[in-house]
C-alpha cells in the first residue's frame, strides 16, 4: 500500500514496524460540542484506512482519546478551556457536558457507519500518565519551570517544524485568536505540558502535581494516549489537516524527546470541508451536524457516499444540490443491486479476483476511494453472473462502508411487501378497496365496518375494530377504503 506521508511530503510504501501488525492513532473529538460534518469527514476516511488495512490481512489496534480537559479555544495555550466554554454554555457541569457530547459522537458514527476504535480513552482518565511523562521531560531537560507552569522548550531540538508543506491557512487555524502572548515562554514555539495557575478562577478540572494542583496541557495527552496503548512505536498517526499544527507537531517534539528515539513514521491528514462561504468551523457558530442532515431527508449513508467521491488530501466543498446528487446515485445504486437475483451460486473465481485486485490497486494508492466507487458500477455492469457482482461488491464494501447489501436486502423486502399489498387489494361491488394480506374473514369484517359507518352506526364499526384489534389486526383508514395488518 502506498499512502502520502505528511512528515515526509511524499508518497510512500506503507511499512510497519511490526510486519502484519499496525499501531494507528487517531485524534479524537474535543467534546464540548456536537461533531460537525466536516469533522466527521476526517473520520469517515481513516475509518475507510482502517478498515482497508483490516482487508489487507493486517492486525491493527486502532487507538482514539477523547479530549475533556486541556483544550484551549486557541489550540495552543491560548484562549479559554474548550470545556468550560460548552459547560457555561449550556448550564451543565464539565463532566455532564463531556458525556453527552461523547456519546453524540459515537452516535454520530454509528449513523455513518465508523467502527468504533479498539481502545477509547478519555483525557481525564489518564492524568497520572501525563504527569509521568510531563516528568519525564523535565529530567531530560526538555521542559522547565516558568510562573507555575511546565513548558516544553523547543529549542533543544534540531528540528521542530515537520509538517511545513501545509498551507499555513491549513495549519494555524486554532493559532489566530488574536490572544495575549504567553511572557513565561523562553521561545515563541513553546508549549505548556501542565498549567498550575489556570488562565480562569472558575477552571473547572483540577489535579494535585508535583509542581502544584493544575490540569494537564492539550498536547501532553495524545502522546501518553498512545505511549499506553500503542506502544513505543507508532505506525501510524491520523487527523485532521488543522490539527497538523501547533498539535501533532508539538506531539512529535514531546514523544521523541521523552522516548529518546523516532516514534511515528507516517502521519495521515485529511484536508477541510469547504462551503461555499469557506471552511466549516464550530467558531462561527453556524455549522453542519448529521441530525441536521437526517432532519432534512438526507440518509447519512448519502453523506458518507459524498465524502468518498473526493480525495481525502483535496479539500471536499459542500453543497445541498452536491448531497442531493450523492442520494440520488446512492438510492440507485442499491435499486440496482436489489434487482439483483440472491438465489445463484455459480460465482466466476477468475472475474471475480481481477476485479477485486483492482479494487486494491486503486485503494491501495493513496485510498483511491473515487475509483473504489467506480469499482462497483463497473461490477454492477460487468457480463457475469449476479452471484459474482454480490460476492465482489460484499467484498469492496468492506472497505467502502456504504452498507450496499443490506440496503440493498432491505430494498427487496419492501418491494415484496408492497407487491404482496398490491395483490392483495380488492375492491368490493361497491367500489371500497381492501388491502391486507389475503384474509377473507377480516376482509369481511372490513367492510361490514365499512357499512356500519356508512350507515353512521359507529357503535357498531367501534365494535368490529375493537373485534379486529383484540386478534392483533391494525386498521388504517384510506382513501376509498381500508388498509390492515396484523402487529
Amino acid at each position: 500500500m502506498y499512502l502520502y506521508n505528511s512528515a515526509t511530503h511524499k508518497k510512500e510504501p506503507f511499512v510497519t514496524h511490526t510486519p502484519g501488525h499496525v499501531e494507528m492513532y487517531t485524534c479524537g473529538p474535543t467534546v464540548y460540542h456536537f461533531a460537525h460534518i466536516g469533522n466527521l469527514r476526517s473520520y469517515i476516511m481513516e475509518d475507510v484506512l482502517e478498515k482497508f488495512l483490516r482487508y489487507e490481512g493486517l492486525d491493527v489496534n486502532r487507538v482514539m482519546n477523547i479530549t475533556d480537559v486541556g483544550h484551549l479555544t486557541g489550540d495552543s495555550d491560548e484562549g479559554e478551556d474548550k470545556m468550560l466554554k460548552g459547560a457555561r454554555r449550556e448550564h451543565k457541569t464539565v463532566m455532564e457536558i463531556a458525556q453527552f457530547y461523547t456519546d453524540a459522537f459515537f452516535d454520530d458514527c454509528r449513523k455513518l457507519n465508523i467502527k468504533t476504535p479498539d481502545v477509547v480513552q478519555p483525557a481525564t482518565g489518564l492524568i497520572p500518565e501525563f504527569i509521568t511523562m510531563v516528568q519525564g521531560l523535565l529530567d531530560k531537560g526538555y521542559a522547565y519551570l516558568a510562573g507555575g507552569n511546565v513548558y516544553f522548550d523547543t529549542s533543544k531540538l534540531a528540528r521542530y517544524h515537520i509538517f511545513f508543506d501545509h498551507d499555513e491557512e491549513d495549519l494555524q487555524v486554532g493559532v489566530r485568536e488574536g490572544v495575549e502572548e504567553d511572557t513565561n515562554k523562553r521561545n515563541k514555539n513553546d508549549f505548556v505540558l501542565w498549567f498550575t495557575k489556570s488562565k480562569f478562577e472558575d477552571q473547572a478540572l483540577k489535579w494535585d502535581s508535583p509542581w502544584g494542583v493544575g490540569y494537564p496541557g492539550w498536547h501532553i495527552e495524545c502522546s501518553a494516549i498512545s505511549l499506553k496503548y500503542n506502544g513505543e512505536y507508532l505506525d501510524i498517526h491520523c487527523g485532521g489537516v488543522d490539527n497538523a499544527f501547533p498539535h501533532h507537531t508539538n506531539e512529535i517534539a514531546q514523544s521523541e524527546s521523552y522516548l529518546g528515539h523516532p516514534w511515528c513514521p507516517h502521519w495521515f491528514h485529511v484536508h477541510h470541508l469547504n462551503t461555499t462561504s469557506g471552511k466549516m468551523s464550530k467558531s462561527s457558530g453556524e455549522f453542519l451536524t448529521v441530525q441536521v442532515l437526517m432532519d432534512r431527508g438526507y440518509d447519512p449513508m448519502a453523506y458518507r457516499y459524498f465524502c468518498l467521491q473526493g480525495h481525502y488530501r483535496k479539500n471536499l466543498t459542500f453543497s445541498w444540490e452536491a448531497l442531493d446528487n450523492a442520494q440520488v446515485a446512492y438510492n440507485k445504486l442499491i435499486a440496482r443491486l436489489a434487482a439483483l437475483r440472491t438465489e445463484g451460486k455459480d460465482v466466476d473465481e477468475e472475474l471475480l479476483a481481477e476485479r477485486l485486485g483492482r479494487f486494491k490497486k486503486f485503494i491501495g494508492d493513496d485510498l483511491n476511494t473515487s475509483m473504489g466507487l467506480t469499482c462497483v458500477y463497473d461490477m454492477l455492469k460487468a457480463k457475469t453472473s449476479d452471484a459474482t457482482k454480490l460476492k465482489a461488491i460484499a467484498a469492496m464494501d468492506e472497505v467502502l462502508g456504504l452498507r450496499l447489501l443490506s440496503r440493498a436486502q432491505a430494498k427487496r423486502e419492501e418491494n415484496a411487501r408492497a407487491a404482496a399489498a398490491a395483490k392483495a387489494a380488492k375492491t368490493s361491488g361497491d367500489g371500497m378497496t381492501i388491502l391486507g394480506e389475503g384474509d377473507e374473514e377480516i376482509d369481511e369484517l372490513c367492510r361490514r365496518r365499512a357499512e356500519a359507518k356508512k350507515a353512521r352506526n359507529f357503535e357498531e364499526a367501534d365494535s368490529i375494530r375493537a373485534q379486529l384489534r383484540d386478534r392483533g389486526i391494525e386498521l388504517t383508514d384510506v382513501p376509498g377504503g381500508v388498509k390492515w395488518r396484523r402487529v
